[in-house]
């Protein structure tokens, strides 16, 4: 399962003033069942390139069709979703 147009909108509009806490993860879960979420420490991410940077956390698209995970830009090659807090630690 990957992310559809509007599941990508309504992620939008939760993370527009959200933060990367546990009841923004709980929220995502219900967005978007079938697709991994978890948080992690901005730290862990600084190489990578966010899908979206909102006031207060980062979204990474994770494609775990592979062995390996992966960041990808393409919400259709997503099987999961990373947040990261902006500027601190999860």
């Amino acid at each position: 399962m990957t992310l559809a147009p509007a599941q990508v909108s309504q992620i939008d509009a939760a993370l527009a003033s959200a933060g990367a806490d546990s009841q923004t993860i709980t929220s995502l879960r219900t967005l978007a069942p079938g697709i991994a979420v978890t948080r992690c420490d901005a730290l862990d991410m600084r190489d990578e390139t966010p899908f979206r940077i909102y006031e207060k956390c980062s979204l990474f698209l994770i494609d775990g069709r592979d062995h390996c995970w992966k960041i990808t830009q393409d919400p259709g090659c997503a099987t999961g979703i990373a947040l990261a807090p902006n500027g601190g630690a999860a």
